[in-house]
């Protein structure tokens, strides 16, 4: 059993440092809020993969990743809200003239339930968890109890992944202070995110 779960663990941890749309959200609080905005925004998201993963150990996120109608809504769903914060990402660097100051505000929103809401409105997520996971868990445990094990896991790896993210951006905070780099961050991560609300909008099920 330790083998097949170094293993899981091993193939969790790669597809938790893909670039996709957490780290896009997370780049966006952290570079225009700071560190503390930019950790909440991590823990709504491991928030988000928790209830996923509750709802998968129970049999409920099959119903979604099995449901085409579920999905496709939920997906429609999650990708207008990546494109709303890629949107308004946008606006502030056009409310800012060609920079962003550095005085802006920061971005609306709670950043903990910017982070939750992000990660809920992925349906991908279902599916992963209800399609990759029990091929993961490991044989020596109950199905049930592997995949809740495999989720924490996931958890573990997503915390110290984003938050290691946070800080390096934390620890370069005078670079990313200046107002022709926060702009241009800015303008980066909004189109970032407009990128992966149509990339999720316009995905297969």
């Amino acid at each position: 059993m330790g083998f097949e779960l170094l293993a899981a663990t091993g193939v969790l941890a790669l597809l938790t440092m893909v670039p996709g749309p957490d780290m896009a959200i997370v780049t966006r609080r952290a570079v225009a809020a700071g560190r503390r905005d930019g950790l909440l925004t991590v823990g709504g998201i491991v928030g988000g993969l928790l209830v996923w993963g509750v709802l998968a150990v129970a049999g409920l996120a099959a119903v979604l990743a099995a449901s085409a109608v579920a999905y496709t809504v939920v997906k429609l769903v999650g990708a207008a809200y990546l494109v709303f914060l890629g949107a308004q990402a946008l606006w502030r660097t056009r409310r800012g003239g060609a920079a962003a100051p550095v005085d802006a505000p920061p971005p609306a929103g709670n950043p903990w339930r910017t982070g939750l809401v992000g990660n809920l409105l992925n349906p991908k997520i279902a599916v992963f968890y209800t399609g990759l996971l029990p091929t993961l868990a490991p044989s020596g445990l109950s199905p049930h109890t592997g995949m809740a094990l495999l989720v924490l896991v996931h958890a573990a790896l997503t915390v110290v992944w984003l938050s290691g993210y946070v800080l390096l951006l934390a620890g370069a905070r005078s670079f990313f202070a200046r107002p022709a780099v926060r702009g241009a961050m800015e303008r980066v991560t909004g189109v970032v995110l407009i990128g992966f609300g149509v990339k999720v909008a316009t995905a297969a099920s």
